[in-house]
């Protein structure tokens, strides 16, 4: 799965044409273009954390539930921290579990992907004539005729339009986190870790019992006004959660020990280092 990526990646990079928020594309999808729901189906969609919070809560379920009813969580030796991806059903046209005749069940709160299409985006590393900035692209499948629709966009319409901005917005947050320098600088994550990571980034419901549940709160200081924003809103706990991730596997300085915690560790670690020099 990383392989196949990896070469996507560097198609996109080396043959698509480079598109800015004022450049423009034809494209229209109805129920009238002859491939309606055709690209609904065997196909990879990477659920990023904020679409699996806007799409359980549209389901009414856990996301425990969520998680273990609609996704996948696909995982080699080359994988850095964990991706989960759309489960499609188990039929002879791979369908999205959400698609139906009349188009999507869950239009207003569809993942990213399914937003961003037939856009892509891309972010070069190394390209000497762009350097890091992203570009926009059109994916222009074969399968798909709403290319051949005469209605214009521009990119930036195409992003308004399709509700964008806010999965964006957020999906930044985990953005930074995945390209971190612990992972750019070849870092990898222990099981016990990586089974956290995914908690904090997927299953909302589990990091908050977590939090809450357990003895977290007693040794972290995380101020009144922040557990009462992350007891009862998805969002904020998931910032939440990006801040764990940035203390407890990376080291940065975004959740505080509480001083009496501290105290009694760098105390016990005294006394440890005593009765080892005793005993030597």
């Amino acid at each position: 799965m990383s392989q196949e990526i990896e070469r996507l990646k560097e198609t996109i990079l080396k043959e698509y044409p480079r598109l800015n928020e004022e450049s423009e594309f034809c494209f229209k999808c109805h129920k009238d273009v002859p491939c309606f729901n055709a690209c609904c189906g065997d196909v990879n969609i990477f659920l990023t954390p904020y679409d699996v919070i806007r799409l359980r809560k549209r389901l009414g379920i856990t996301s425990g539930d969520f998680l273990s009813k609609y996704t996948l969580s696909p995982f080699d030796e080359s994988t850095k921290y964990p991706v989960i991806l759309l489960k499609m059903e188990d039929n002879e046209k791979k369908t999205c579990p959400f698609v139906s005749d009349e188009g999507c069940t869950v239009y207003e709160d569809r993942p990213w992907p399914c937003r961003m299409y037939p856009l892509g985006l891309a972010s070069p590393k190394d390209d000497p004539q762009i350097g890091q900035n992203e570009f926009y692209f059109v994916l222009n499948e074969d399968v798909c005729k709403g290319h051949q629709e005469d209605h214009k966009y521009t990119v930036g319409e195409w992003i308004k339009d399709q509700g964008i901005a806010e999965y964006s917005e957020i999906g930044e947050l985990f953005k930074d986190i995945t390209l971190n320098d612990f992972f750019q600088k070849g870092g990898q994550l222990e099981p016990q870790k990586m089974d956290m990571f995914f908690t904090a980034c997927y299953n909302i419901d589990k990091f908050r019992n977590f939090v809450f549940q357990s003895s977290f709160l007693k040794k972290f200081d995380v101020d009144q006004a922040t557990q009462d924003k992350i007891k009862d809103d998805d969002v904020e706990m998931l910032k939440f959660g990006y801040r764990w991730i940035r203390f407890a596997f990376f080291g940065e300085d975004t959740i505080r020990i509480k001083s009496d915690v501290r105290t009694a560790k760098q105390k016990e670690l005294a006394e440890k280092e005593k009765d080892k020099n005793s005993s030597s």
